[in-house]
């Protein structure tokens, strides 16, 4: 009988140290597949001070400014970017169009209060919210309201 009272707590021992082990390396692998897995929302939170003070500047006073939010990977926001594209260009200097990419960083999406993507928001000279557009929206349309709104 005291030989089976020293098996067993030789037995408690030895499980007691391998539970201990098992939960160390449970709690480091837990730790490492979080920060693997999202490493890129949390590199989003760190951008640089230029990102930041042009994101401030958004919408810009004293120019009308479109701005696009959505996400590079989204089925209708891949469809608009050529056309993005091509408005920005043949706009610049006389209006700012600026696309926020929503899934990298939310920050925007809070900020301008977006429900859906992708989202376009027309602001006047004064920065004032003039038209909010849900959807994917044709070049047409927009320069269609980047003319109602004055642009040239």
């Amino acid at each position: 009988m005291a030989g089976r009272c020293k098996m067993t707590e030789k037995f408690m021992k030895i499980h007691y140290v391998k539970t201990r082990a098992g939960a160390v390396i449970v709690a480091g692998l837990f730790f490492f597949l979080f920060s693997f897995l999202h490493a890129p929302f949390f590199s989003s939170l760190t951008f640089s001070v230029a990102q930041a003070a042009e994101a401030r500047e958004i919408p810009a006073k004293g120019m009308v400014t479109m701005v696009d939010l959505g996400a590079k990977k989204c089925v209708p926001c891949k469809m608009m970017a050529p056309i993005m594209e091509k408005v920005e260009k043949a706009y610049q200097g006389r209006a700012v169009i600026h696309f926020y990419d929503v899934w990298e960083d939310r920050e925007p999406a809070t900020r301008f209060g977006i429900r859906g993507i992708p989202t376009q928001i027309f602001f006047d000279k004064d920065a004032k919210e003039v038209y909010r557009h849900v959807g994917f929206m044709s070049e047409e349309d927009i320069v269609s309201q980047l003319t109602k709104m004055g642009v040239k």
